[in-house]
């Protein structure tokens, strides 16, 4: 199989300086405001996105530079299979956040509840439609009892090496 090459459409900027006291999931970012420059090129893909209240940002996680298959996630004290979380070192480090769209500035995306690092590079951007997205008789394994405490937990920096 040959190799998947992805270019960044832009950069994203977030208080976050660090993986440290970073929030874990968007989540915890309620009220954190970032702004998302998207690359002069890819501005006319702006379009329309002005009547979506959230978008999906997909990013790579820059800071991120092995990985493990097995991971002890921020929620727990035990290993679990890495697909089985949502830990950011990843084969592909491809990050995932849905985040309120509050308004577009030309090529400048004004976004807030934002868990994600500064200058993170831009994958891509897709609208949030919950007739979409929604599903029904939702079960999520191991993080039943823990994942009320994602709103309230930072990062450490442990997946950062």
């Amino acid at each position: 199989m040959e190799d998947i090459i992805y270019r960044p459409i832009g950069t994203i900027y977030s208080p976050f300086k660090a993986p440290a006291d970073t929030p874990i999931q968007p989540i915890g970012g309620i009220g954190v405001k970032a702004e998302v420059e998207i690359f002069p090129e890819y501005v006319e893909g702006l379009q329309d996105l002005t009547g979506f209240s959230h978008i999906i940002l997909l990013y790579h996680c820059h800071l991120c530079k092995t990985y493990k298959l097995k991971v002890k996630p921020f929620l727990d004290d035990v290993a679990h299979g890495l697909f089985a979380t949502r830990a950011p070192a990843r084969p592909n480090q491809i990050g995932i956040s849905v985040v309120r769209l509050i308004r577009i500035d030309e090529k400048i995306l004004h976004v807030k509840d934002v868990d994600i690092i500064d200058q993170t590079p831009l994958l891509d951007i897709k609208p949030f439609v919950p007739d979409f997205d929604f599903r029904n008789e939702v079960t999520i394994g191991w993080l039943e009892e823990k994942s009320a405490n994602a709103s309230k937990t930072t990062a450490d920096g442990r997946f950062n090496d």
